[in-house]
């Protein structure tokens, strides 16, 4: 059988990783600046992590919702402190677009609406609902483009008040940086502003987290650098280090009720031994700090490459944009120089490494992506 041709590949095979280095099987080593799509929160291979999935495996790796799973409420219990949401309830599944679809699922459930308001540019999953909210019209099929969803320009207040007023609005979804879109921020007043408005309407305002939370924007969450607290937040990538984890963050003013929502997989035995374990390491090592002060070297240095148009960005969630394609910037990085980096679009590198991206390895990217420019 075939694999199904979805994928362009670099002809590359990494077999092993650990911390912010990966290696292929030919044995050479690369510097990791992208982490799998940001996936990488706290290293390839922690031994602390490598350590709780292994015990974990050997005991019990899975068994159904259905009975109680300690592991849930310890996972629960530590994310609401580190994160600052523990008046919060926490619904785990298995990946970003799941917590999107649950998160919208909910919003409707809420206040029975159906219409949905997104930034231009949005990226918030591939499945249903969530591709729909993904200003991305070649991946929506016909059965997804059901007419829910409206996408307004990023931080005009004005545009999306206009849409609120209608009084018909559902949700509010937001990435607070976008990722795909191309590292770009909302602005504390905007934010501020919606979060009134959803007030003023009885819509919901969801924060998708799923890539720029988790502690990559130098504070637990994006949203936190701009003064609000959402209705329902979303995570997944970095939440389990590279073990398929979702999760939604979800307000006291949601009441549960017995199958509304539901999985097979989310919050098994091993994938809530990955999360705590990932939880353990980015407290013990303060990988948060971590990334706003190694982020904020990097954007400083960056912004003083006169070939780069624009730096944006907080922490460890860095788009460097550039006036031309970046097609063979990236991909004389990856093969002369060995780094990997991400893009969004045709004219933006992205920058996602593991949050552990300690000085040294940030001056030595930096090092290489001069030879390159």
């Amino acid at each position: 059988m075939k694999l199904y041709d979805v994928y362009p590949l670099f002809d590359i095979n990494i077999v092993k990783g650990k911390g912010c280095q990966v290696w292929d099987e030919k044995g050479d080593e690369y510097l990791d600046l992208y982490g799998g799509h940001a996936v990488i929160s706290i290293g390839h291979a922690h031994p602390h992590y490598v350590e709780m999935i292994s015990n974990q495996v050997a005991q019990l790796g899975f068994y159904s919702n259905s009975v109680i799973n300690k592991l849930q409420q310890e996972l629960a219990d530590r994310l609401g402190e580190l994160s600052g949401y523990d008046d919060y309830q926490f619904f785990l599944i298995n990946s970003g677009a799941e917590a999107n679809e649950n998160a919208l699922k909910l919003a409707s459930f809420y206040n029975g609406r159906t219409r949905i308001l997104v930034q231009e540019k949005a990226f918030h999953g591939r499945t249903s609902l969530a591709v729909e909210a993904t200003h991305n019209p070649k991946i929506i099929a016909p059965i997804n483009a059901n007419g829910h969803v409206a996408y307004l320009p990023m931080n005009d207040l004005p545009a999306w008040e206009a849409e609120l007023a209608k009084g018909d609005v559902c949700a509010v979804m937001i990435e607070c940086i976008q990722g795909v879109g191309g590292i770009r921020l909302v602005t504390p007043e905007f934010m501020q502003g919606l979060r009134e408005l959803c007030d003023k309407y009885d819509t919901v305002l969801i924060c998708d987290e799923i890539q720029c939370g988790y502690g990559r924007s130098g504070k637990f969450f994006a949203h936190q650098h701009t003064g609000v607290r959402p209705d329902i937040i979303t995570v997944a990538k970095g939440i389990g280090n590279g073990f398929p984890m979702g999760g939604v963050l979800i307000s006291p003013k949601f009441v549960p009720v017995y199958g509304q929502l539901g999985t097979t997989f989310g919050g098994s035995h091993l994938a809530c031994a990955a999360g705590i374990a990932v939880l353990d390491v980015m407290k013990q090592d303060n990988l948060v700090e971590n990334a706003a002060k190694v982020g904020a070297y990097l954007m400083e240095e960056l912004k003083k490459f006169p070939q780069i148009k624009e730096v944006r960005g907080q922490g460890l969630m860095i788009g460097m944009e550039f006036e031309e394609p970046i097609k063979d910037i990236r991909r004389k990085l990856l093969f002369e120089k060995k780094v990997f980096t991400g893009v969004s679009g045709t004219n933006v590198i992205r920058l996602l490494p593991p949050l552990c991206l300690s000085m040294e390895e940030a001056e030595e990217f930096l090092k290489r992506f001069k030879e390159v420019l």
